[in-house]
């Protein structure tokens, strides 16, 4: 009789360590193919050129953010925690609406910022604001939504940092934001960082072996990354454009007024992929009628909800100020959809 003992464990480990998202990609032409043969080709052919579109900004970003990676940039974000606390908010705004880190990366920076004192405001502002943009998602939402998105996100970004931390200052001493850390904060990430930025940058990052390891590395790993959720998102689109009927989107989303708006928000908090694999989805829901007030609360809204940005603060505070955090989110996305709507 054959052995079998070992066969489901060696399963069961090789489902682990497939990457869902590649899964996904190849399923869906395969899918396509099967219930609607003639809709497989524009499908491949849409996302394949979206992506082909796309690539100069994802080279850029790419190799942008594995400089600042191998340079040890990062360590400038601790200047935003210095001085007076009313700029330690503006700067931890414009520094996280502008920074190339992921969420999952600052965790341990800001838990140990938390536990020497640094004031909540400031941290809820980097919060706020980190999720929103980069260097990266601008190149990418600059070259699929316009340079008029992308610079109206970035604003919003900051915006909404400066709106969470004064706001966070203004009832600091309520029940909400009164002794904001957990009593044992998770500070470990997704990303491997072990301990806070520490150390100064060095500009000239190829004369030392490990930093140009890391330029290697970073380079890699957010190509891969880049490639793999935008193609993701690129399929997805193309089903969106070729199965949803234009007039439902347009019947929810569309329009004027605060509705649509609000219905954005409400829809992108929970409906994120990532902030990058957001952005093909928000094209093609504006093609189909969503507004463009919707389409910004959608990207706020999302951007800051997302699983990474959400479970970053989560691992450190207080489900009351967590809920601060969500509900300065969800306000300042409408604010940013409203303006967005008059002027776009």
């Amino acid at each position: 009789m054959t052995d079998t003992t070992h066969s489901s464990p060696s399963l069961s480990a090789l489902w682990r360590r497939i990457d869902k998202v590649w899964l996904l990609i190849l399923a869906i032409p395969l899918l396509v193919a099967l219930f609607d043969a003639p809709q497989a080709v524009p499908t491949m052919s849409f996302a394949l050129g979206a992506l082909g579109h796309t690539a100069p900004f994802i080279v850029f970003a790419v190799l942008a953010v594995a400089l600042l990676k191998a340079t040890g940039a990062e360590t400038l974000l601790a200047k935003a925690f210095e001085g007076r606390e009313t700029r330690m908010i503006l700067m931890a705004a414009l520094l996280g609406g502008l920074s190339p880190f992921c969420s999952c990366e600052v965790i341990p920076f800001i838990a140990a910022l938390l536990a020497v004192g640094a004031p909540l405001s400031a941290v809820m502002a980097f919060w706020l604001a980190s999720p929103l943009m980069d260097p990266a998602m601008f190149l990418i939402t600059s070259g699929t939504l316009g340079w008029d998105f992308a610079i109206a996100k970035t604003i919003s970004a900051v915006g909404l940092g400066m709106l969470g931390g004064f706001g966070v200052r203004a009832f600091a001493n309520s029940p909400v934001f009164a002794d904001p850390l957990r009593d044992k904060p998770q500070i470990g990430g997704c990303c491997g960082v072990k301990k806070p930025f520490s150390g100064k940058p060095v500009w000239k990052f190829w004369t030392e072996a490990p930093r140009r390891d890391t330029f290697r590395a970073t380079t890699l790993d957010n190509a891969v990354f880049l490639v793999k959720w935008l193609l993701l998102a690129y399929l997805l689109e193309a089903l969106m454009l070729a199965y949803v009927p234009a007039e439902a989107i347009a019947g929810l989303l569309g329009g004027q007024g605060l509705g649509p708006i609000l219905l954005g928000a409400i829809v992108g908090a929970p409906a994120y992929l990532n902030g990058y694999a957001a952005v093909p989805l928000i094209d093609a829901l504006l093609r189909q009628g969503m507004s463009d007030g919707a389409a910004m609360s959608f990207a706020i809204a999302g951007g800051v909800s997302c699983i990474p940005a959400a479970v970053a603060v989560w691992a450190l505070v207080k489900p009351r100020v967590f809920a601060g955090y969500l509900g300065f989110a969800m306000l300042g996305a409408v604010l940013a959809g409203s303006v967005w709507s008059v002027v776009a």
